[in-house]
């Protein structure tokens, strides 16, 4: 089936100002770069296999932008790790262990940039209409936290970013159907492989990967990927996707970039990897905060480098407590961060590339 697939594959033979031609070929067919048919959904469900949560995608059409919601209606307990050094977030304070709320209602990862974070808001207003919040005397207030990524510079207009309207479009869609991946919601406009410019940068996206454990027990992952620097297969330290060379055809890979004399030309905070790890598992706040510290592991595998000044890392970490399974929170931990790694591997492999900014699949079997 493989060696069909790649003798029937239209590869990027030649080059047409910088651009591959399939590239071009895919902008036509396809407005900003969303593949004609639907992107590839998880095959094991990834995050929708946690029992207790949805994920809904909504997707601009007049650039390539959107956000993507995890929505958690009957609640889910949440902690967060934030590494990269140019985060932008919403609600973060809130998940601390120390803190009174213990959990939340959906979780939203977003294009746009700061702006982005307004998606939030629409996800509030779609909880409120349906009476779901954190009960006060006067009303229930829906727990929304928040990430976003730098995406303002690709394919279009910066003033088109999601606003509170894309997100209760998001959480409206929202399904436990197996979940739609590559450019799609938060990974539309996502790039990797920055550390060369813009120029040279590829198509990074939106993936999902599922770990199952005795008992029962699972661990999945979400991320939307737009890191600065390159993706590597950890399991064989390949790289996936990334900076490439002035020709186009090769990768000029992060560690040579970084060690050379010249300077690199990444943009400060205008990057980033944000995720959501989740668990049937019954975590408190202060075990998930350990969860969602080890699945930056799987981040660091896979990206290199990875929590730079220049990216806005974040991962959130959600137990929805329907298994009370006698797993290890080592394990949980373990599970959580292999889990990112595919997730941020899927992202890009499932990405539909953009005009400069060619994909995985665009380019597989013309880089080296």
């Amino acid at each position: 089936m493989v060696a069909a697939a790649r003798a029937f594959r239209i590869r990027c033979g030649s080059l047409r100002n910088g651009i591959p031609v399939r590239v071009i070929i895919c902008f036509v067919l396809a407005t900003w770069g969303f593949s004609a048919s639907a992107p590839p959904p998880g095959g094991d469900g990834g995050l929708t296999a946690i029992d207790g949560l949805k994920v809904g995608h909504h997707t601009l059409s007049e650039r390539p932008t959107g956000c993507t919601v995890v929505l958690a209606e009957a609640g889910a307990t949440a902690a967060v790790d934030v590494r990269g050094s140019a985060p932008g977030t919403r609600e973060t304070a809130l998940l601390d262990p120390t803190n009174t709320v213990q959990q939340v209602h959906a979780i939203v990862l977003a294009g746009g940039s700061a702006f982005g974070l307004a998606a939030a808001e629409g996800v509030m207003r779609y909880l409120e209409d349906r009476g779901i919040g954190y009960e006060t005397q006067a009303a229930r207030v829906p727990i929304v936290p928040a990430a976003i990524l730098y995406d303002l510079g690709v394919g279009g207009d910066p003033a088109i970013r999601p606003t509170a309207d894309c997100g209760y479009r998001a959480a409206r869609d929202a399904s436990d159907a197996p979940v739609a991946e590559g450019s799609v919601g938060a990974g539309a406009g996502a790039t990797v492989g920055k550390l060369a410019g813009p120029d040279r940068s590829m198509k990074g996206g939106i993936g999902t990967a599922l770990i199952q454990l005795p008992g029962g027990v699972r661990v999945a992952a979400l991320m939307a990927v737009n890191a600065v620097g390159d993706i590597v297969d950890p399991d064989t330290g390949a790289i996936v996707a990334g900076a490439r060379t002035p020709d186009g055809r090769g990768f000029a890979d992060a560690r040579a970039l970084l060690r050379g004399a010249g300077s690199t030309r990444a943009e400060g905070g205008q990057h980033t990897t944000i995720g959501v790890v989740a668990t049937n598992a019954a975590l408190d706040k202060a075990q998930l905060a350990l969860l969602a510290r080890m699945a930056h592991d799987g981040l660091a595998r896979a990206v290199r480098p990875a929590h730079t000044p220049a990216d806005g890392d974040a991962i959130f970490a959600v137990a929805t407590g329907a298994n009370d399974g006698a797993v290890s929170l080592l394990q949980l931990g373990a599970a959580a961060a292999d889990a990112t790694a595919d997730a941020i591997l899927r992202g890009v492999r499932a990405a539909t590339g953009l005009p400069g900014y060619p994909s995985v699949r665009d380019l597989e079997g013309g880089v080296s």
